[in-house]
């Protein structure tokens, strides 16, 4: 067993910055996530405890499991905070406790689409054309600061979607919160879209003055002895401050202090990994394949491209699987591998459809798409195909790799490098070769592909929680009368699909909380007659 590296010369490296760290065990499995307000400080209480530390047994226990650390700058404690918790809800380290639940920060979407939009709060954000801010870590001040826009600037807060004079009359929210009440014409639409424009700066930073107006209206209320009124808006200016506190994007690795930087270290990842596996040419381009299935109904795949070592998210693609019934990751693998890679050969027929006749016939694929990209690339009269990775990696192991492989050989693409990443020891397995290639933990080369494969499994998760939320948005049950959202989340929640639902017995429905026998039986009888 290899022995731990010396954490003191590493500590170095370490900025006195904030930001979120990652400890590893001895296989290179994330086993905490926490944040800091100075990084180096809160990373020497690990390596260099103190009594007091060593005498609570769970964290002697973490102490003692620590091999490696990574960690991520950012730029203030609210974006430690939203990256801590999005590390944890991805990776779910044992020993970590804290936001291991299902429960997200709380997001701002407007709809600017709606005849008259109106601020939401939300923790999930969909692709359904509105805009979302966020996420907050302060639900606090962001609902403070939601109800204080719509005062300020007379935007209605009401349910209905297209409000209407019926709902105005039991409504009156511009007597008791002063709405502009767009619903009856109080306003034209011209004027309350201008209103939604003015508060919509606060969230998009357009509109830092208004802490400086709300501060000299505080001051003023203050000064006519009008304290509760100063209160307020002091609690308004406070909520402000934590809403608009910029976060932007975070640095990896141990002092990554710019994009150039990051650039050079994911190039010498690259050269590193092609050592490590023993390539003909350093894998400059690789996309990686994840399953992800939802209940037993539905499975879907990611697969996400790297360019040089880091992320293409334009190329990143979704797909769900429509030939594998059930959870069958095998089988969905070669459906999706097939589907990637015969949809580029297609591309390559099209911009190359008759083969030069000084080019040889056996000429591999993978060769036939170099020249060809670089063909059209020299002409720049067609857009320029997908073209094929250097390197394809699999999650997973001799299974997946297997039927991976197989679809591949299928279509003619048996000189593309495929491997398999086992999760359990990250193991790194190839195709006809019985023993894996086992990377140290500590090398560039295997952290390369960690970061690969926690991508694909990001984006598959991502898209594992959109297709959910769209079926249980979307369901025949919103017909029955009385279904709530919550019974319908717990009707899909515990037997997957309204087909289970009609297979079942009124008792097994009403086992659910919330659901009496009688609206089991309820709910049988319509969907029979649907």
């Amino acid at each position: 067993m290899r022995e731990k590296p010396d954490f003191r010369r590493m500590l170095h490296d370490v900025p006195h910055t904030p930001g979120v760290y990652q400890m590893k065990d001895r296989l290179g499995r994330v086993i905490y996530v926490g944040k800091a307000k100075d990084l180096r400080r809160r990373l020497t209480n690990y390596f260099m405890p103190s009594r007091k530390t060593k005498a609570d047994l769970k964290t002697r226990a973490l102490i003692n499991s620590i091999w490696d650390f990574e960690i991520h700058q950012v730029r203030n404690e609210t974006e430690a905070l939203l990256l801590e918790a999005k590390l944890i809800k991805e990776i779910r380290p044992r020993y970590n406790v804290s936001f291991r639940d299902d429960k997200r920060f709380l997001m701002v979407r407007i709809d600017l689409n709606e005849p008259l939009p109106k601020f939401r709060l939300t923790r999930m954000k969909k692709d359904d054309g509105a805009r979302y801010f966020g996420p907050f870590a302060h639900s606090g001040a962001l609902r403070e600061t939601v109800t204080w826009l719509n005062l300020r600037y007379g935007l209605r807060s009401c349910r209905p979607r297209v409000p209407g004079e019926n709902d105005y009359q039991h409504c009156h929210a511009d007597i008791i919160r002063n709405c502009s009440a767009p619903c009856v014409g109080r306003v034209s639409f011209d004027e309350y879209m201008e209103r939604v424009k003015e508060a919509l700066k606060v969230f998009e930073g357009r509109n830092r003055t208004i802490l400086k107006v709300v501060r000299k209206e505080m001051e003023e209320a203050a000064a006519t002895m009008d304290f509760e009124k100063a209160g307020r808006l002091r609690d308004v200016m406070l909520a402000l401050e934590k809403v608009m506190q910029p976060a932007r994007t975070f640095a990896r690795g141990r002092g990554m202090a710019n994009s150039e930087e990051r650039a050079k270290a994911a190039m010498a990842d690259v050269i590193e990994l092609q050592d490590e596996l023993g390539l003909a040419q350093p894998p400059l381009i690789m996309e990686c394949f994840d399953i992800s299935n939802i209940s037993m109904t539905y499975s879907v795949a990611s697969m996400v491209r790297f360019t040089n070592g880091l992320p293409d998210n334009q190329a990143y693609r979704r797909y769900r699987i429509k030939s594998v019934e059930g959870q069958n990751d095998f089988a969905s693998m070669a459906e999706v591998v097939q589907r990637r890679y015969a949809r580029i050969l297609r591309e390559l027929d099209q911009v190359d459809p008759d083969r030069d006749a000084d080019v040889d016939l056996q000429e591999p694929v993978s060769e036939r798409a170099r020249r060809v990209a670089k063909r059209v690339a020299d002409e720049g009269t067609k857009s320029l195909p997908a073209g094929l990775p250097d390197l394809i990696v699999v999650d997973g192991g001799k299974g997946q790799l297997g039927m991976a492989m197989k679809e591949l050989q299928k279509i003619g693409l048996h000189d593309v490098p495929v491997v398999g990443l086992a999760k359990q020891r990250e193991e790194v397995f190839f195709p006809n070769r019985e023993l894996p290639v086992l990377i140290p933990h500590d090398r560039g080369a295997l952290k390369l592909l960690q970061r690969l494969r926690d991508e694909a499994h990001r984006v598959a998760n991502g898209y594992h929680q959109l297709m959910l939320s769209q079926r249980i948005r979307e369901s025949v049950l919103d017909e029955i009368p009385g279904m709530s959202k919550a019974r319908k989340a717990a009707l899909l929640k515990k037997f997957g699909s309204v087909a289970e639902i009609r297979k079942a017995e009124p008792k097994e429905i009403a086992e659910i909380r919330g659901i009496s026998l009688h609206f089991a039986t309820k709910v049988l009888e319509f969907l029979a007659i649907g």
